[in-house]
């Protein structure tokens, strides 16, 4: 009797430019049973997506060089399969520009500070809905 591989844990990219909030949440995540990837630069998320295929990301909206609203539209643009699959994360979810940005674009925002367990849900939903599309899809 064959058995099934086993199944790869879920990969979540995390992007923000805090050395300190990239640690815990891949501690967190990493603890969680998913496999984590992360970034502090738009540059190095992108390039880390050329060779990697993540379930889900959590991406900073301050970041150095590019706002995390134009890697957004990057990532999605060049990753279709992405789209519903990225939180925002932002102290400023308020902000004009960020608000009439959310409007047009479908992203689950998680405001800072949030709680682990925020993240956690939200994760594991994405992981969830994409694992079910996948199969109906097959």
């Amino acid at each position: 009797m064959m058995t099934a591989p086993p199944r790869k844990p879920p990969t979540v990219l995390i992007v923000d430019d805090e050395a300190g909030l990239r640690r815990v949440l891949e501690r967190f995540l990493e603890r969680s049973g998913y496999r984590v990837l992360s970034a502090g630069t738009a540059e190095a998320a992108y390039e880390l997506l050329n060779g990697e295929e993540a379930d889900a990301l959590l991406l900073d909206i301050q970041l150095p060089t590019m706002s995390g609203l134009a890697l957004y539209l990057a990532i999605v643009h060049r990753w279709p399969r992405l789209e519903g699959r990225v939180a925002i994360m932002t102290g400023d979810a308020e902000a004009e520009e960020v608000r009439t940005w959310l409007e047009h674009h479908r992203c689950v925002v998680l405001r800072k500070p949030f709680n682990l367990q925020q993240v956690a849900d939200w994760v594991a939903l994405v992981v969830q809905t994409n694992r079910t599309k996948g199969a109906m899809d097959a």
